[in-house]
């Protein structure tokens, strides 16, 4: 490209999310780590910034549904990929599990994972609320860790704006985090939703406001993630997402090897060597047989445009389309379509991802079946008493009123952070172990999940 020999270098750093984020999209977040050893050498040669391997779903599949220690992928595989650092998805206080845990667990999980093998923690928090992150990034200081702050990217109009979630707000929490001790940033875009010159703009005012690294997390959901990746390495990011090709697309993250060839020869080049790239394509078709009852096969699409019309991410319709074929009422979809926008509205707008996007869905759906909160779950309950942060904007206070009508803990909101008025629980789940194991790694295990932690632990032990 002409002139382009004249401008600085700045390589774009690539973290592949193949091994968690890629199957957890696409496959249901089956694949076992059986599946992995083969290509594992084969990626920590190519020269990725880091690898996403662990976290969001990947502990909860592992133990429940695969039968496997979620503990041992991540030393297994660290042995064979010495060079790439490891990078998990780690839900603030909320951990890889569905509500806020005390401090003694985070701390105890935190330190684990460091010496399992994880070197960067990508922290993010389901409504953006930084007091959430506080423990974690305390510890993950401790243990000489890499802090990569996270926010995420929600909307309440088509475009970036509106009342919630301006510029002024991504910036503003993106001080607070740095302000924090966070060693980077990242922007996560949970259902595609960032459109590439949203992109361009917020990266380009973040890169002027923060000394810290800048990265993007964004899936292809909405068809717009490789548009939105490019603007976001022409605005000065440092780092983007990318998936081996056979995981990559619909629900996933764009593909890795067309930013190679597209990157080359510009300021942006990656440094990734395409003919590397081939065999590990064609194992992992050759496995894809084996785990394809998990894909989505409604469709032809490789987008989802309903996204870009009501912002709903794929994985929550699924849920939802669950639920309401359990109540016999697939029909009242559109309904609940309807709903959802109203629902999070009186919640404060709350980001929809893992649990937020689960607590606004489930009760959506109650709202449609059985009328408006006529019926509110323990997680709506907990979530306007306080128990998962500060919402993103006022909550309706009516609402609120009604659902903590009796609730256990009080009908007065707190406005603390939540792990200040949670128990500790590391001695009750030593004690709930007793004759079965006292190793951390399985007192986690049982703490964060008891039922299925139990079931799995008695399986693994023989004591069934």
């Amino acid at each position: 490209m002409e002139g382009m020999d004249k401008i600085p270098k700045k390589p774009i750093k690539i973290t592949d999310t193949t091994l968690r984020d890629g199957h957890q999209s696409t496959l249901a977040t089956r694949m076992r780590t059986e599946d992995m050893i083969p290509i594992a050498e084969g990626l920590d040669k190519v020269g990725f910034h880091s690898v996403e391997m662990w976290g969001g779903a990947t502990f909860d599949v592992a133990h429940r549904f695969l039968g496997e220690d979620p503990w041992e992928r991540v030393k297994v595989l660290k042995k064979l990929m010495p060079r790439t650092p490891f990078q998990m998805l780690l839900r603030g206080q909320n951990l890889v599990a569905y509500r806020n845990h005390p401090d003694d667990l985070v701390e105890a999980f935190v330190e684990k994972s460091a010496e399992v093998g994880i070197d960067i923690f990508r922290c993010f928090d389901a409504v953006n609320d930084e007091r959430n992150f506080e423990t974690a990034f305390k510890v993950i200081k401790k243990v000489g860790k890499h802090i990569q702050g996270t926010i995420c990217y929600s909307l309440t109009e088509r475009r970036m704006g509106g009342p919630v979630y301006n510029l002024s707000y991504y910036l503003e929490k993106a001080k607070r985090l740095e302000g924090m001790g966070a060693d980077s940033l990242c922007i996560k875009d949970m259902a595609g939703i960032i459109s590439p010159y949203d992109a361009y703009e917020l990266v380009s005012a973040l890169k002027k406001t923060l000394k810290i690294p800048v990265f993007l997390h964004t899936h292809y959901t909405s068809g717009m993630a490789s548009m939105a990746c490019l603007k976001a390495a022409e605005a000065g990011a440092d780092g983007i997402d990318t998936c081996i090709a056979p995981f990559a697309l619909r629900s996933s993250h764009p593909a890795v090897e067309p930013f190679i060839v597209t990157l080359t020869g510009t300021k942006w080049d990656t440094g990734l060597d395409l003919k590397k790239f081939p065999e590990i394509n064609d194992y992992l078709e050759s496995i894809i047989a084996k785990y394809l009852q998990f894909s989505d096969t409604t469709k032809f699409s490789v987008i989802d445009i309903g996204v870009l019309m009501h912002q709903i991410p794929g994985g929550m319709i699924s849920n939802l389309v669950s639920q309401l074929k359990q109540a016999k009422a697939v029909h009242r979809i559109n309904e609940v379509y309807e709903e959802i926008p109203r629902t999070r509205a009186e919640m404060g707008y709350p980001p929809l991802v893992t649990p937020t996007s689960q607590i606004v869905g489930v009760q959506a759906v109650m709202n449609v079946l059985m009328g408006r909160y006529k019926v509110t779950t323990k997680e709506v309950k907990d979530y306007f008493y306080g128990l998962y942060g500060r919402p993103s904007a006022p909550v309706n206070e009516e609402i609120r009123k009604k659902a903590l009508k009796g609730y256990e803990r009080g009908e007065t909101p707190i406005d603390v952070r939540p792990g200040d008025v949670l128990e500790p629980e590391l001695p009750k789940a030593r004690e709930a172990l007793k004759g079965i194991s006292d190793r951390m790694e399985d007192i986690l295990i049982y703490a964060l999940y008891p039922m299925t932690g139990m079931e799995f632990l008695k399986r693994k032990y023989g004591t069934a």
